[in-house]
């Protein structure tokens, strides 16, 4: 799971949940899986993403060697440096093992070979 992903999940699905974000984020195992540098998606999405959900979901992570600032500096849009250190956050450090869980239900949901399993049982939804 990219730390993007985790950037749009909710548990706002569960019964007697009201946000439902961010979800915690614990990780057992993650990597980097290299991938180009894209200026114009990295833009695109920091306009979209809550970055310090982002800056924190990275901390989780322990990837080492990347300088991760907790706010999103005031020249992020021109700042090359900062752009590239947020693509790899958005798009290169992937969840392998960990889970989620709801911060307000306690809800905890696997993420298993990169893929977070959001399935709900019938009877923690609203019908």
């Amino acid at each position: 799971m990219k730390l993007l992903t985790h950037n749009f999940l909710s548990s706002s699905f569960l019964k007697n949940v009201k946000v439902g974000y961010p979800l915690v984020l614990r990780v057992s195992k993650a990597e980097v899986v290299e991938s180009e540098f894209n200026p114009d998606f990295t833009k695109k999405m920091l306009q979209k993403v809550e970055y310090p959900v982002l800056a924190e979901a990275a901390k989780v992570t322990n990837i080492q060697n990347l300088e991760v600032p907790s706010e999103l500096p005031s020249d992020w849009e021109n700042n090359e440096a900062f752009l590239n250190v947020a693509y790899k956050l958005l798009n290169c450090i992937n969840v392998v093992e960990g889970e989620l869980e709801c911060p307000e239900t306690g809800r905890k949901f696997i993420i298993r070979d990169s893929i977070p399993n959001m399935l709900a049982n019938e009877d923690e939804v609203d019908s």
